[in-house]
């Protein structure tokens, strides 16, 4: 059975593979990209709550950095910008399952776009890139959880074929 992933997104052939389409590139983030990173997880007012922007060499931070770059289900991921800056981020688990006949799916966490960078197709770009690498890795599903007070990435995820197809809940700890 064909993983069941959006179909929206259009494939790349090899020569935009190897040339790079967009002038914008995805690559695994390095630790000096954390201040931008963390930057753009508090660059809204959801984010500005519980992120800690002033304070981007905050152990727990590094701590975090340090264990999802170790683990190999894990891919923390930015798009560079034209001038070399971070554009966009997000943070993509392989998920291992029972469920979906022992299909592994993927995760996607914390995706966030510049401001400066909304509504040019960097996200559309990011994503893409992300249901291309899950599909050839043979992941069953790419899934990610949406803020509902976050409107604007409901619908852009919605553009791009996802569905909200389940209740997500969660516990505070």
């Amino acid at each position: 059975m064909a993983p069941q992933v959006p179909t929206v997104l259009p494939r790349r052939t090899d020569e935009e593979r190897t040339r790079g389409a967009n002038p914008a590139s995805i690559r695994t983030a390095r630790r000096e990209d954390l201040g931008a990173i963390v930057a753009l997880l508090a660059d809204d007012d959801l984010g500005r709550q519980r992120e800690a922007a002033d304070s981007m060499t905050d152990p727990a931070y590094l701590r975090a950095f340090d264990q999802i770059d170790r683990d190999p289900r894990n891919e923390l991921l930015v798009v560079d910008d034209e001038e070399g800056g971070v554009a966009a981020t997000l943070q993509l688990t392989y998920v291992p399952s029972l469920t979906h006949r022992g299909g592994e799916r993927a995760q996607v966490e914390g995706v966030r776009v510049a401001s400066s960078h909304r509504g040019k197709g960097t996200g559309h770009l990011l994503l893409g890139w992300v249901v291309e690498r899950t599909r050839e890795r043979g992941c069953r599903m790419v899934q990610l959880t949406a803020d509902k007070r976050r409107p604007d990435a409901l619908r852009f995820y919605e553009s791009l074929g996802f569905e909200a197809t389940h209740e997500g809940m969660k516990l505070r700890l």
